[in-house]
C-alpha cells in the first residue's frame, strides 16, 4: 500500500467528541480507495497532561520556574499530591469508565478545591433535574478548570481546553505576530504536542499531511506541527484546510506562510484534496489543483480550476471515525444547565442534513461563501443509512447535526425514516425559528429522538430582525419555542448585541424579551455574542447601507474576515456585554427572573419599553390551522373499541369508546359509532409505515365517501384534539 494521507486536527477543539472534518474526509477517501489515517491531537495532548505522570511533570515545571504565585495558584501547588493522587480516577470518571466515583466526587471531600469551586456553594437546586452523575461531572470540570488556571498563570498564558493561543489567530491581518511566536523556543505544551506528533509521523510515514484548522484557537498549533514537519521530514507535503482558511485566508498573499505549508485549500475539501493527492503522485499538473493557494517563484498564487466540479453530498461517503480514540474523550459540564451541557457532555456522532443554508439571507452572515450559499440537502434515506453505519462503527447512538440551519421538511422526512426503521437514537441540531415547526411536527421530531434544537433569535427586536433579514418575528420565535418545549425538546437561542444602529433602549428591550422567554419556560438556554462585521457578509460588503463605517480599508496579507468598524448611530455596545452575560447566567439557572434589569449593569440603563407579558401573550395565541395538503400520520397503537350505552334526562344513545394505550398511560375518547368505525378503518391507512402519506384533504374525501357529514366539526372537536396524545399528527 502506498504512503497514506495523514489528516490531523491540532489542539484544541472539544474534549467530549472529535471535530468531524477529518472523519468526513476519511469517509470520502474510502470511496476512492485512497489510504488515510487521522488523529485528533487535541485529546491526546490533554490526556498526556492530565494524568498522574503528566501532572507530576507539570508541578515539577512550576517549581523550576520559581514564579510568584497568586493565592489560588499557591493553594493548588500546596495540594499537588492530592491532584496527582486523584487525576487518573477523575479522567476515567469523565470518560464514563468509573461511574461509581460519582458519590465520592459529590461528597465534596474527595477532590481538592481551588477558586473555581466558589460557584459551587449551592448545588442542590442546580442538579435537582440533572442528577448525581451530572453533579459529579460539574465538580470534576471545576477541578480541571482549577488546573487550567494553574497552567495559564505559570506555564502557558495561551492555554485553554477548547482553544489555544486564540488571540494569535483572531483578526490576524498581519502574519508578523504569529511568525514571531513561531521563532521562539518550543513552549512546555509545544513539546508534549510534538512528541506525540513525532511518534505518529514515524509510524504512519505519510506522503501528505493535511491539517484541519476550524478555529483561530487551532491556528498556532497547526503551524507548530507544519514547522516541525518541514524541519524533520522536508519531503512530506503539508496542506491546510478547514473553517479558518475558508473564512480568513481568502486574500492570502504573505509568502512566509509557505515556509510551513505547501498548500492551503478553500471550501469543501473533497475535490481539492483529491487533486492534491493526484498531483503529488504525478498524475495531475499543478494548474489542475482546485481552490488551492501555493507558492510559485516566491509569490503566492491561487489556482481555482472551476472546471473541476465538487462532489454531490450523496457521493462523499459516510464519515469514518476509525483511528480516533473514541473511548477516551471526556465529558464535562461547565454550566449547570441540561441544554447548555450538550456541547461539552457526551460523545456525539456529527453529520449534516444539508450542505449550506436554505435561508441564506441573514445580513451578518457569510452568505457569499460556498459553505453557506451552496445549498444541497441529503435524502433522508441516505442520512439514516449513514447513521446506521456510524452506529455500527462507533457504538454511539447520539448525533449532532451541525447544519447552518436544518430544513424543517428534511427534518420531518428524517424523523419518519428513523421511526420506520425503529432506530433508537438521540439527536439535536440547529434550526431557524420558523412557522413550519408546528406542535405536531415538534411531537414527530421528539418521537424520532430529537432532544434539543438551537437557533438564532439574534436581537429580540422586530425592527432589527427585519434589518438582519432573519425572516422571523419575536412572537414567532416565542411560539416555536413553546411548541418545541411542550413536546419535550429543549431549546437554546443564539443572541446578539451590537447590531448596527441598535440603541440602548433596544438592547434593554431585547434583554427583557429574553427574560420573559425564560420566565415562561419556553427557552432553556442561550448565549450572547457581540456582533462582528465580516468581509463576506452583506453588512461587510455594503456598510453604508447599515450605517456603519469601516475603520480601515487596508486588506492584510494574512487573515481577512473580521472588520474593525464604528457604529455612529448606535449605542456603546461593548459596555453592555458583561451585564447581558451575567443576567443570562442567572436566567439559565432559573433565578433572579423577577429582578429589575438595572441590577445587571453598573451604569444607568433605560427601563424596558415593552410590556412584561409580551411573550406570555404570544405563546397563548392559537396556532395556525392545518392546511388541506398537510400529511396525516398515525404513530400510535391500534385502539380497542366497545359500544357503550349513554343516557341523559331520559334519552339513551350509543357511542363507541376507543381505548388507547400509550407509553405514558391509557386514555379513551367517545364518538358516534359510525364515525368511530370509520376512524378505526382509516388508522391503518395513515400509519407512519404506509407510503405515500394521505393528506388532510384525502382524509376528508374518504370520510365523506363513507356517507358521513360535517368533517371539520368531527375533526376539530375536543375528543379528536386529544388524539395528539396517542400519536395522531398533521404535519
Amino acid at each position: 500500500m502506498s504512503s497514506p494521507i495523514f489528516l490531523i486536527t491540532p489542539p484544541f477543539t472539544q474534549l467530549n467528541t472529535p471535530y468531524p472534518a477529518s472523519a468526513y474526509l476519511k469517509g470520502f477517501f474510502n470511496t476512492k480507495g485512497i489510504p488515510v489515517v487521522h488523529a485528533d491531537l487535541g485529546i491526546e495532548v490533554i490526556l498526556a497532561v492530565f494524568c498522574k505522570e503528566g501532572l507530576t511533570a507539570l508541578f515539577q515545571e512550576v517549581k523550576k520556574r520559581n514564579a510568584t504565585l497568586s493565592e489560588n495558584t499557591a493553594r493548588i501547588v500546596a495540594l499537588q499530591d492530592d491532584y496527582i493522587r486523584t487525576i487518573d480516577d477523575v479522567i476515567l470518571f469523565l470518560q464514563g469508565k468509573r461511574d461509581t466515583l460519582a458519590r465520592a466526587i459529590s461528597s465534596r471531600n474527595f477532590l481538592p478545591e481551588g477558586s473555581r469551586f466558589a460557584q459551587a456553594d449551592d448545588l442542590k437546586w442546580a442538579f435537582g433535574n440533572m442528577g448525581l452523575q451530572d453533579k459529579a461531572k460539574y465538580l470534576a470540570t471545576m477541578y480541571l478548570e482549577d488546573l487550567s488556571d494553574l497552567i495559564k498563570e505559570t506555564i502557558d498564558e495561551h492555554f485553554g481546553f477548547s482553544r489555544y493561543a486564540e488571540k494569535l489567530g483572531r483578526s490576524a491581518n498581519s502574519f508578523d505576530e504569529l511568525y514571531e511566536a513561531l521563532q521562539q523556543p518550543y513552549t512546555y505544551l509545544d513539546k508534549i504536542l510534538l512528541q506525540i506528533f513525532e511518534k505518529k509521523i514515524a509510524t504512519i510515514q505519510p506522503a501528505l499531511v493535511a491539517i484541519s484548522v476550524p478555529f483561530p484557537g487551532n491556528l498556532y498549533t497547526s503551524f507548530r506541527c507544519a514547522q516541525w514537519l518541514k524541519q524533520n521530514y522536508p519531503s512530506v507535503k503539508v496542506a491546510m484546510g478547514g473553517g479558518f482558511p475558508n473564512t480568513e485566508l481568502r486574500s492570502l498573499s504573505d509568502a512566509r506562510v509557505f515556509e510551513y505549508y505547501d498548500f492551503i485549500t478553500l471550501d469543501d475539501g473533497e475535490a481539492p484534496m483529491e487533486m492534491l493527492w493526484e498531483y503529488i503522485h504525478g498524475r495531475k499538473e499543478k494548474h489542475e489543483l482546485k481552490r488551492t493557494f501555493t507558492l510559485e517563484n516566491d509569490t503566492v498564487v491561487y489556482i481555482n480550476n472551476a472546471n473541476c466540479k465538487d462532489y454531490k453530498q450523496g457521493q462523499v461517503g459516510t464519515p469514518d471515525y476509525s483511528d480516533l480514540l473514541l473511548d477516551q474523550y471526556i465529558s464535562v459540564i461547565e454550566v449547570a444547565n441540561p441544554m447548555h451541557s450538550l456541547w461539552s457532555d457526551g460523545r456525539w456522532n456529527k453529520l449534516t442534513m444539508a450542505h449550506g443554508c436554505y435561508w441564506g439571507k441573514c445580513t451578518f452572515c457569510d452568505i457569499t461563501l460556498d459553505y453557506i450559499k451552496n445549498y444541497e440537502p441529503i435524502a433522508a434515506s441516505l442520512l439514516v443509512d449513514r447513521m446506521e453505519e456510524m452506529i455500527a462503527q462507533t457504538g454511539e447512538t447520539g448525533f449532532h447535526f451541525v447544519d447552518e440551519a436544518a430544513p424543517p421538511s428534511l427534518m420531518k422526512s428524517l424523523a419518519i425514516e428513523i421511526i420506520r426503521r425503529k432506530l433508537v437514537v438521540s439527536w439535536w441540531t440547529n434550526v431557524r425559528f420558523e412557522k413550519s415547526f408546528t406542535p405536531d411536527l415538534c411531537i414527530l421530531l421528539k418521537a424520532a429522538g430529537c432532544i434539543a434544537v438551537s437557533g438564532g433569535l439574534e436581537v429580540a427586536s422586530d425592527r432589527l430582525l427585519e434589518l438582519i433579514d432573519k425572516g422571523i418575528t419575536v412572537n414567532q420565535v416565542a411560539q416555536v419555542c413553546r411548541n418545541f418545549t411542550a413536546s419535550g425538546v429543549m431549546v437554546h437561542a443564539y443572541l446578539m448585541y451590537g447590531f448596527p444602529t441598535q440603541t440602548e433602549q433596544e438592547t434593554i428591550d431585547s434583554l427583557e424579551m429574553v427574560r420573559q422567554l425564560f420566565e415562561t419556560g419556553v427557552l432553556q438556554s442561550a448565549f450572547w455574542h457581540l456582533f462582528t462585521m465580516t468581509a463576506h457578509s452583506p453588512v461587510g460588503l455594503n456598510p453604508e447601507k447599515y450605517k456603519v463605517k469601516k475603520q480601515s480599508e487596508i486588506i492584510g496579507s494574512f487573515a481577512n474576515n473580521d472588520i474593525d468598524h464604528i457604529d455612529p448611530t448606535g449605542a456603546d455596545h461593548e459596555k453592555f456585554g458583561e451585564g447581558l452575560k451575567k443576567a443570562l447566567f442567572n436566567y439559565m439557572h432559573s433565578i433572579c427572573l423577577d429582578h429589575p434589569l438595572q441590577k445587571w449593569f453598573e451604569f444607568k440603563v433605560p427601563k424596558p419599553s415593552v410590556a412584561n407579558n409580551v411573550i406570555l401573550n404570544a405563546i397563548n395565541e392559537t396556532s395556525l390551522q392545518h392546511q388541506p395538503h398537510s400529511k396525516v400520520i398515525w404513530l400510535g397503537k391500534t385502539p380497542q373499541g366497545e359500544i357503550v350505552q349513554k343516557s341523559k334526562k331520559g334519552s339513551k344513545w350509543e357511542v363507541i369508546s376507543l381505548n388507547f394505550q400509550t407509553i405514558q398511560g391509557r386514555f379513551s375518547i367517545n364518538v358516534e359509532p359510525s364515525k368511530g368505525e370509520w376512524f378505526l378503518s382509516i388508522l391503518p391507512k395513515i400509519s407512519i409505515h404506509q407510503q405515500p402519506h394521505l393528506s388532510l384533504q384525502a382524509i376528508k374525501v374518504d370520510y365523506e365517501a363513507a356517507g358521513l357529514e360535517d368533517f371539520e366539526l368531527f375533526w376539530d372537536n375536543k375528543p379528536m384534539n386529544t388524539m395528539r396524545k396517542a400519536g395522531l399528527l398533521v404535519v
